[in-house]
């Protein structure tokens, strides 16, 4: 049998211990990444929410985050029950996360009254300036940032629209929800444009989804010759059923949203939502690795999109004017 000297053992034991050393320090590039963890507060449902969910993990993969990989997501939604909201919110604050997207003014709302540490970035709010969110957009100050839609200055746009295609327009019906408060600039917005086109809009009030078919059918008692669908979460959740109800009341409706056009509304003029909630997704990587939402400028939509669809103006018996055909951003056959 072999035997071993002193030095020998020592020189055995140095290189068992180097292999058992490198053994535990992996290369960098083998270290476990962090995964980090934010919240989603949206009002209304996933399924209503789900093509701006889909456009902030768009955003969120451009910058190297992987839902379930290095970043976990929290969800929470109201499901139309916005009084849930601030115990939702407190749910995502228990449960550390280290930034919430909210999703629609009352969850951006609830989630400010939660807590003024978390950073919060809103994926597409109409009035943060006119409700007291932030100081401006510029320089928002405390942990509030993210989107902003201008929608308070489509209502005059839109309404633009329905005069030049509806042939003697005279009265406008406006779906509203008194509940929100980012309707009071939207609206006021809209009824300053309203005497210049000679058009009298006419509130209708929508509190919940069962409020939409008495809401048409009051618009059509009123002789309404057109409606606006303004950007509120209960609507904008729901594109299907106001195109279906528009159809079957014959009433020309516009919308913000695109997702109204193609499941066969009439007109929408608006920012692209799921791309604002992919603009978010800077933000929320920015303050991931340390910044300060209050630093952060708040973004707005770089352009407006005008979807047309053809086959609904026939049903409805309209014919589009080519000068509106020629802004469309699409036109659905």
């Amino acid at each position: 049998m072999r035997r071993y000297g002193r030095r020998q053992l020592l020189q055995g034991s140095l290189v068992a211990a180097g292999f058992i050393l490198l053994a535990g320090c992996e290369r960098p590039d083998q270290q476990a990444t962090k995964v980090r963890r934010i919240g989603f507060l949206g009002t209304g449902s996933r399924e209503g929410r789900a093509f701006m969910i889909e456009g902030l993990l768009q955003g969120l993969r451009e910058r190297g985050y992987v839902e379930g990989q290095n970043i976990v997501i929290e969800y929470r939604f109201s499901d139309d029950r916005d009084d849930r909201l601030s115990a939702l919110a407190a749910e995502l604050l228990n449960l550390k996360v280290e930034v919430i997207v909210a999703s629609g003014a009352p969850a951006s709302l609830a989630a400010t009254q939660a807590t003024s540490t978390i950073p919060i970035v809103m994926g597409a709010f109409a009035a943060p300036v006119e409700t007291g969110l932030v100081g401006s957009l510029a320089r928002p100050g405390g942990n509030v940032t993210g989107m902003s839609t201008m929608t308070s200055e489509l209502g005059g746009k839109q309404l633009e629209l329905l005069k030049e295609i509806v042939p003697g327009l005279a009265r406008v019906a406006v779906l509203w929800n008194p509940t929100n408060p980012v309707y009071a600039p939207i609206l006021r917005q809209l009824e300053a444009v309203a005497p210049t086109l000679r058009v009298k809009p006419q509130r209708v009030e929508v509190r919940v989804p069962g409020d939409f078919e008495g809401a048409f059918e009051t618009a059509t008692k009123q002789r309404t010759g057109a409606l606006i669908a303004p950007n509120e979460p209960l609507f904008v959740n729901r594109p299907k059923t106001i195109a279906d109800l528009a159809l079957k009341y014959r009433l020309p409706t516009v919308m913000a949203n695109k997702e109204f056009v193609i499941a066969g509304g009439l007109l929408s003029l608006g920012p692209d939502l799921a791309d604002l909630y992919r603009r978010a997704a800077p933000h929320v990587d920015k303050i991931l690795k340390g910044a300060n939402p209050a630093d952060l400028p708040m973004e707005q939509p770089t352009k407006l999109d005008l979807f047309v669809n053809l086959k609904t103006a026939q049903a409805l018996g309209l014919t589009i004017p080519q000068s509106v055909l020629l802004q469309a951003t699409q036109i659905i056959q």
